[in-house]
């Protein structure tokens, strides 16, 4: 794609898709001038990694998914997939709490339900009532129509209250921090509705999906396998490190406030910071839509009218730091979640050292326990003098831990949650269809077609190449 003379982009935002956007354009283009405006003082958005005596700390996502191709493909062609780490092989499996205690989820429940019927059959964690109830959706008449419904009501409809509260509930909530009476189901995990009007059934479906996957297994005769999820060996935060580092000089303005966005009567974008206005030949928005709510209010307002109607929760991520000896006890699993009927203030822990050994030294012990979200939002933003003492209690109602931390750090992301709820699906076609109006105008992020890691580059790649696409 060769432009007639070279353009000049902007990207508001140095996130995980903001940089993800100026990596493409740098590829698609590479005689344009680029721009990475950002408030904050240092790129990569949410994603931080903390080096603190030997442990290796992540601020937020600690890993993302491999089951979708972009995370991987982006750390390969920066030359990191040989940095890739996968989950620990011997602790891929995940515990619920049931009454304050530990016990593992079912294996073979996937998300919403089970691959495998005998340890649904034997878990403790559902009643004989509610094993039966969820053996009975085989039962259930389907659904064949296209209405969305929450996530509530669709896994009570099929798989009936308890399996909703005590498995559903619990893992869906440590994805999203949400409120599970109004996250959507078509706009979050669309595929179980699937199951329900292709097969009738989502245990049929279930079935039927793994003899499938199995033989496509059988069938592979070559590439690299990975597990579910994976990391970088430095931390998630290498990613936007080799990004900023390959830009051309004077590419980033951190430090810098968008005031406003206007476009000018020969079709450029102006952006006005406190110190200057700038003029550029197309823009992508990639901070949080509030933020391009707020810029875009006077020239777009119809579209930031729908961007500032997407609510967001936000979490706070305490991590603590101990020697082994002061765990008493064994873990099989990388990790837990707490059910919402538990009344506890935790959402979800993550045993960091498990998961991932690299995370501690020899002898130590790394604990993530994540609070807020629509359950608790209040904690998202609560003073760390009272949140690590809170937190710190509950944890030890779950876990047995002897004495107090080598040390607590606690991260804080209020409003960083876009909640997929009910209506989100129309919103975001509604706000697609306005953008498409503006062919120098792009949308990036996670409020859009994904919360994870490769969902948010996946909309820097696409914001990109329609800019691209129309400059060439």
């Amino acid at each position: 794609m060769s432009p007639k003379k070279p353009m000049n982009f902007a990207i508001l935002g140095a996130g995980t898709s903001g940089l993800a956007a100026a990596y493409r354009l740098q590829q698609l283009m590479p005689q344009a001038t680029l721009r990475v405006f950002d408030r904050r003082s240092r790129t990569g958005g949410v994603l931080e990694t903390l080096s603190r005596d030997g442990f290796q700390i992540e601020q937020s996502a600690d890993n993302f998914i491999t089951t979708v191709p972009w995370g991987l493909q982006l750390c390969k062609e920066l030359g990191l997939g040989d940095d890739l780490v996968q989950t620990n092989p011997n602790a891929r499996r995940t515990y619920v709490v049931r009454k304050g205690k530990l016990h593992l989820l079912p294996d073979g429940f996937l998300m919403m339900a089970p691959t495998k019927l005998v340890p649904m059959a034997t878990t403790p964690i559902l009643s004989p009532l509610g094993k039966l109830r969820a053996g009975l959706e085989l039962l259930i008449p389907s659904r064949r129509d296209d209405i969305d419904e929450t996530m509530a009501s669709f896994v009570r409809r099929r798989l009936g209250r308890e399996v909703f509260e005590r498995l559903v509930e619990p893992l869906v909530s440590g994805v999203y921090a949400a409120d599970m009476e109004k996250l959507s189901v078509l706009a979050t995990l669309p595929r179980f509705r699937e199951m329900e009007r292709q097969y009738g059934s989502l245990i049929w479906a279930m079935q039927r999906q793994l003899k499938a996957n199995k033989a496509a297994h059988l069938a592979e005769q070559s590439g690299a396998r990975y597990s579910m999820f994976v990391t970088l060996r430095n931390g998630l935060s290498v990613i936007g490190e080799t990004i900023a580092q390959r830009l051309p000089p004077g590419s980033l303005q951190l430090n810098t406030e968008i005031l406003q966005i206007e476009k000018t009567p020969e079709g450029k974008w102006a952006i006005r910071t406190k110190e200057q206005t700038l003029l550029f030949d197309a823009v992508i928005a990639a901070a949080s839509v509030a933020d391009t709510a707020k810029v875009l209010q006077r020239s777009l307002p119809a579209l930031a009218e729908k961007l500032s109607k997407i609510e967001h929760e936000g979490t706070a991520i305490a991590t603590f730091a101990f020697d082994s000896a002061q765990i008493k006890q064994e873990f099989r699993g990388m990790g837990f979640v707490v059910p919402k009927i538990e009344r506890n203030p935790i959402l979800a822990g993550s045993f960091s050292s498990i998961k991932y050994e690299h995370r501690a030294p020899q002898g130590k012990f790394l604990i993530r326990v994540f609070a807020g979200g629509a359950r608790a939002p209040e904690l998202a933003s609560m003073p760390d003098e009272q949140l690590v003492p809170l937190l710190l209690g509950e944890l030890r109602k779950i876990v047995k831990i002897d004495g107090e931390p080598l040390f607590a750090t606690v991260a804080h992301w209020a409003n960083t949650m876009p909640q997929y709820n009910v209506g989100h699906r129309e919103r975001i076609q509604e706000i697609e269809s306005l953008v498409a109006a503006e062919p120098t105008l792009a949308l990036a992020g996670n409020a859009f077609q994904g919360v994870g890691i490769p969902n948010c580059i996946q909309t820097g790649f696409a914001a990109a190449e329609k800019i691209c696409g129309h400059q060439s």
